[in-house]
């Protein structure tokens, strides 16, 4: 991958599910990084197997010579009386990654959502979209957790994402309009772009400016048509397996790619299949998924 500017890496969550947890629930952390060294590659997401003393965690990755890249921090800046509570958690979550070297915080709000909002109830079938003082607060709150992320030499980088607030395009737009350039950077998520409605390219061209992290996933179009038509919420979207690694989707990663190395973006994209690994084992789709970045940059 000598001709990529940027550094790829891979998240932990093709091997172990963050959103649908029977999803690698017996794998270790061990294998997560014995496999991601094995693949060559040098960065990582903190996941949920992974130890949670700094200490040991910082000898395992060193053993493997691998990096901390970020790890996902939920956020509830929509509801203001939440604000001094989640400012406080997001600090300590700020000095974490600092400790670790990583410098990306990837951030995104759980108010409105039917998995991670505890308000929400077991009956509810759709995301509770913002009203215009939910939008306010959510851009006061991420404006305030940047300037805590900046103070320490982070950048707060938000992820749009699936079932969430933040989800289609125009959702995106409107986050980015909101929010302080300095202070609230993007995850762009080619899949989750996708998912909520976005062409990923679009997505990249319009707000590269704000872009500093990066996460590479695909989406299978027949899964995504069946959950759509059936009507079903995102964590069963994942359990169908709606997505998985670059190359073995519908997304077209050729022009994505030369986006990327035509504006010299310089940090790091990791790969992500969040799919089940008994059906879809990491290691070896995500062996499958190199070798197509691969013949992608060879053609250039």
């Amino acid at each position: 991958m000598s001709k990529l500017p940027f550094k790829l890496g891979i998240h932990p969550i093709n091997w172990v599910g963050e959103d649908v947890k029977e999803h690698g629930d017996t794998c270790t952390f061990e294998q997560i990084m014995n496999e991601i060294e094995a693949l060559g590659l040098k960065g990582t997401e903190m996941g949920r197997k992974y130890p949670t003393d700094i200490n040991l965690l910082k000898k395992e990755l060193a053993a493997r010579d691998i990096q901390l890249v970020s790890q996902w921090k939920s956020v509830f800046f929509s509801e203001p009386s939440r604000r001094e509570a989640e400012l406080e958690a997001y600090r300590e979550h700020v000095l974490f990654l600092k400790e670790m070297g990583s410098n990306v915080i990837s951030t995104a709000e759980i108010g409105g959502s039917l998995h991670w909002d505890p308000r929400r109830s077991a009956n509810e079938t759709e995301v509770a979209r913002l009203d215009e003082a939910g939008w306010l607060s959510l851009a006061e709150g991420l404006n305030q957790a940047g300037a805590i992320a900046k103070e320490h030499g982070l950048k707060l980088t938000y992820h749009h994402h699936g079932g969430t607030v933040v989800e289609r395009p125009e959702e995106i737009d409107r986050l980015m309009e909101l929010t302080d350039p300095s202070l609230v950077y993007l995850l762009f998520d080619t899949g989750h772009a996708y998912y909520g409605g976005s062409d990923p390219l679009t997505v990249l061209k319009k707000h590269y400016d704000r872009i500093a992290y990066v996460h590479l996933k695909d989406i299978r179009q027949e899964v995504l048509d069946e959950a759509r038509a059936e009507g079903v919420d995102f964590a069963t979207c994942i359990r169908k397996g709606v997505f998985t690694v670059p190359g073995d989707g519908c997304l077209d990663f050729k022009p994505i790619f030369n986006e990327l190395i035509q504006k010299g973006y310089s940090g790091w994209a990791l790969l992500e299949g969040e799919q089940d690994p008994a059906l879809h084992p990491a290691y070896d789709y995500a062996k499958r998924s190199l070798a197509f970045i691969e013949d992608l940059i060879k053609e250039g």
